[in-house]
């Protein structure tokens, strides 16, 4: 019988059907003995536990998160440990956002709203009226949430340009909620490689982030990009305040080198009262809340991607969301 030790949220239901179906037996952390640590074959966890070095038997982390920046440099792949993260959980929320703050944005509802606020009729500015469609949306990374970003804004007659390092490729092995996202890789109408950052960012009305905070692109978004950007041009980052250099990005907004930002992820957290981000009316900011465990189905599909893994690595059968040694590495 394979130990999984648990350090997330149980789902009781979704544990009684694994352990009925599957040869295992769950194992809240907090009631773990020294031995059972030891013993343990699958963790099940958001942060590293103070204990993971002590896992001598452990093959399999499945995280409940999508980042997997914790663990890092923890000599995983070395010890010949797999680790699974929770992408795909929440493609459809983040996505949502990516739209809400487009529409947002490009409206700009926040001053319609102030305008409500101070009884104030307006009808003149025509950027209240303006439309999505015939606009270009580059999406930096096309994981999950870059492909279901990218499905929802093509059904409004957006075009879409594509970063990647080397290309798309159907997604497989992958979580994704049924009827989402990409699959194939067909609804990018340009796709842009390694090399070719600054025309990818000249032409577009909104740039969009979405890959996961590594050390290779820590400080991805810089001068040199904002500069390239078009000055009507929005940037929005869902994924992690850290891709983009936070000292350009207020010389870029105060400078006007772009239009404006929605951001959900930032530098600090939460962001100090007196950070000039809070005033710049221009930037719409979230507290990281586009996707998260209180989404409504957070839980639901995570534990899909734990039973289906289990199920799967006890079988040795392909599991879902797989890391590779580089990424785990911190090199991609």
């Amino acid at each position: 019988m394979t130990t999984v030790i648990a350090d997330i949220q149980i789902k009781e239901d979704a544990r009684r059907d694994i352990e009925r179906e599957q040869d295992v037996r769950f194992v809240a952390i907090a009631e773990a003995t020294p031995d059972l640590i030891a013993e343990a074959g699958i963790l099940l966890c958001g942060a590293a536990p103070a204990c993971l070095s002590e896992m001598r038997s452990l093959q399999l982390i499945q995280l409940f998160s999508v980042g997997y920046s914790q663990l890092l440099s923890r000599g995983l792949a070395e010890r010949g440990v797999r680790v699974c993260n929770a992408r795909g959980v929440n493609d459809t929320t983040i996505a949502e956002w990516n739209l809400a703050m487009m529409i947002n944005l490009t409206r700009d509802l926040r001053r319609m709203i102030r305008h409500q606020e101070q009884a104030l009729w307006d009808r003149e500015d025509a950027r209240f009226q303006s439309a999505l469609r015939g606009r270009v949306l580059g999406i930096w990374g096309y994981g999950g949430i870059g492909r279901e970003t990218a499905r929802l804004t093509k059904t409004l007659g957006m075009t879409v340009h594509v970063m990647t390092h080397s290309g798309i490729r159907p997604r497989h092995d992958l979580y994704a909620v049924p009827g989402t996202g990409d699959l194939e890789g067909i609804l990018p109408d340009h796709v842009f490689t390694t090399g070719q950052e600054m025309a990818f960012l000249r032409d577009l009305d909104f740039l969009v982030l979405a890959m996961p905070l590594t050390p290779a692109n820590t400080g991805l978004v810089g001068e040199l990009e904002l500069r390239a950007m078009k000055r009507a041009a929005f940037l929005l980052n869902p994924a992690r305040g850290a891709l983009v250099q936070e000292a350009a990005l207020l010389h870029a907004l105060e400078e006007r080198w772009i239009a404006g930002a929605a951001l959900d992820t930032h530098h600090h957290s939460p962001m100090p009262p007196e950070h000039p981000l809070w005033r710049m009316p221009h930037v719409i900011m979230t507290p990281h809340i586009s996707g998260s465990d209180k989404s409504p189905h957070f839980l639901d599909r995570v534990w899909d991607i734990i039973g289906h893994n289990i199920a799967s690595f006890l079988a040795g059968q392909p599991l879902w969301n797989e890391l590779t040694p580089a990424e785990l590495g911190g090199k991609v």
